[in-house]
């Protein structure tokens, strides 16, 4: 492709060389250039690709696109750019064709909801008849089949590459998880939505954004690249949210007087049933996943749906047997333990709460908790966790989770810190500490482990080890059992 249509619609200066120019691909890591490449020069927190200029043209860059002065003497085309991030976002979608252009999209994003909420939109749309690819944090689809992710939201160059997949597989919705690191980097900059859902708003990646107005500002950039907006007004923020766009919007809740409502809910152990209360209509949602929260989540994904045109029988169907791996997910056991046990992803202070009231509600013995905070990340949630974990316990295993860099005891005395009750153990290995709760565990009673849900893996510190909580725990049982 033409260096000039690769950069089409991007303001640049050309600083050297020639602008009509065969590329062969574009890349922003050195280390993957090879010849006949362009090189974007991204400014990260870690790294700064300008310092990898050169680096570039050694294995065969024939264009750079930088923001910052480079040296002269560089044997290659140079462009330079205001904002490189926002310029590969673009050259990335140009040099794909403009895939996003060929599907709907959808975006999901909020600090918890976000991957229930578009396994639930996926659900419906293929109920409908809909080919739907998904973007997340478990994994990306197309369709039925599973695509491996490092991260919820990828760089803008993977993101278009698979979008430019979707499209050869006739894909007719992307929903996808907007996170807020991908909107402050500019991953999804210059795509369209039709619709996007603002979950609520709750602590977590303050160590990324460092102010809460920051982490706020960065959620509110995707409605501006969207046509409707989804808002539940039952979060603080959400009204904040509400009030800010001036485009098409729709409210949901529970305890305000929105556009889409539930009422008349019934809670149980494997789910909900409730009504929704949408302009005339009234039709009943018999949901597979316990939590008031998962009933949030239904709303923003019945009223996205039904902005697309989706029949309400289709929404019935596909919300009855929808399931999320990691999200309130029963352990299946066939040993008659007589008590339950639950996986979460729950890594913040509002998810651990959530998840821990939810079920309190069907506990009819003990409730006892396994949890701990992952390392490398914000510092201040770690004793408010532990006070939640501990309160909402009647016994908490504090432990592990993915201490990365960081020493896990280091991390874990931070948890305790928050602790006010006398009802935990410390114990550092997280197996050990599964293997703990289901020792003390009697009839009744329901276990909780929350933090990782459907990762497979614990990062250590010289490590990534496998590490799947469900094998985890069918070998304990069988051990003990």
């Amino acid at each position: 492709m033409k260096l000039r249509k690769i950069m089409e619609n991007i303001n640049f200066n050309l600083i050297k060389g020639d602008i009509d120019i065969d590329v062969e691909n574009i890349q922003y890591d050195s280390r993957k250039i090879k010849k006949g490449d362009i090189f974007f020069c991204i400014e990260g927190y870690n790294l700064d690709g300008h310092k990898y200029i050169q680096n570039a043209i050694d294995n065969g860059a024939v264009a750079i696109v930088c923001q910052k002065g480079i040296e002269n003497h560089i044997n290659a085309t140079v462009l330079k750019v205001e904002e490189s991030r926002k310029a590969l976002a673009i050259s990335a979608s140009n040099y794909y064709e403009n895939p996003s252009r060929g599907m709907k999209m959808i975006g999901v994003t909020g600090t918890n909801g976000k991957t229930t909420s578009v396994f639930m939109i996926k659900a419906i749309l293929e109920e409908q008849g809909y080919k739907v690819g998904l973007i997340g944090t478990i994994a990306n689809f197309i369709g039925e089949k599973k695509i491996h992710t490092e991260r919820t939201t990828p760089e803008s160059l993977e993101l278009h590459e698979l979008f430019k997949e979707m499209v050869d597989s006739k894909v007719d919705y992307c929903v996808m998880e907007v996170s807020s690191h991908s909107l402050s980097l500019d991953r999804v900059y210059g795509i369209e939505f039709c619709e996007s859902i603002f979950t609520n708003l709750t602590q977590d990646h303050l160590d990324f954004h460092k102010t809460f107005e920051n982490y706020f500002n960065a959620k509110l950039k995707l409605f501006k690249y969207s046509k409707s907006s989804i808002i539940n007004i039952d979060d603080t923020y959400g009204v904040k949210a509400y009030n800010l766009i001036t485009k098409s919007k729709l409210s949901y809740g529970l305890n305000n007087n929105a556009d889409i409502m539930a009422t008349d809910i019934k809670m149980h152990s494997r789910g909900s049933e409730f009504i929704v209360q949408y302009k005339d209509n009234s039709f009943e949602i018999k949901l597979n996943i316990p939590g008031n929260y998962n009933i949030y989540n239904a709303l923003g994904s019945i009223a996205v749906c039904l902005n697309q045109g989706v029949e309400i029988s289709a929404i019935k169907k596909a919300l009855q047997k929808v399931q999320v791996l990691g999200r309130c997910e029963l352990v299946e056991n066939n040993h008659n333990l007589g008590f339950e046990i639950i996986l979460d992803y729950a890594h913040t202070p509002d998810g651990l709460e959530n998840i821990l009231k939810t079920v309190r509600e069907f506990t009819k013995g003990k409730l006892i908790s396994v949890f701990g905070c992952g390392g490398d990340r914000d510092k201040t949630k770690r004793a408010i966790m532990g006070k939640i974990g501990t309160d909402l316990s009647d016994i908490s295993l504090i432990t592990s989770d993915n201490p990365r860099t960081e020493e896990p005891m280091e991390i874990i005395n931070d948890v305790v810190k928050g602790i006010v009750r006398h009802n935990f153990e410390i114990i550092e290995n997280r197996r050990a500490a599964i293997k703990r709760s289901i020792e003390i565990a009697k009839t009744g009673d329901v276990i909780v482990i929350a933090g990782k849900g459907h990762e497979d893996y614990q990062v250590l510190k010289e490590k990534t080890i496998h590490f799947d909580e469900r094998e985890v725990i069918s070998e304990i049982i069988k051990e003990q059992f």
